[in-house]
């Protein structure tokens, strides 16, 4: 789930969101809900003794490469936020150039 998150909301989120710190917060908020939810399934289900989907019984050896992962798909989402505000970025200045360039000025003579 936090996967789909990331993939769906961290990019658009950079490219269409024009401030840096607004971009991050949104991500990082959406990101965190699908962890605490998924979090919450894979508990249920371990508790459950549910399909084995959870952590088995590896302890600690089963949580930390969760962890890990978790924590990887985490900073890739402020990589694709990133890359979608220097993206975003590029396309705003390229329209605001293309914008001002084929205009025509009027003078006054005297």
């Amino acid at each position: 789930m936090i996967a789909i998150v990331t993939i769906l909301l961290a990019f658009p989120l950079g490219f269409f969101v024009t401030s840096r710190l607004a971009a991050n917060t949104a991500y990082a908020v959406a990101y965190l809900w699908a962890f605490t939810f998924q979090g919450w399934y894979l508990a249920m289900d371990e508790a459950s003794g549910g399909s084995g989907a959870g952590f088995g019984d590896g302890g600690i050896k089963g949580i930390l490469p969760y962890g890990v992962a978790t924590l990887a798909i985490f900073g890739a989402g402020f990589g694709l936020v990133a890359l979608g505000q220097w993206l975003g970025g590029r396309r705003r200045a390229a329209r605001a150039g293309g914008a001002t360039s084929g205009t025509v000025t009027e003078t006054a003579s005297a």
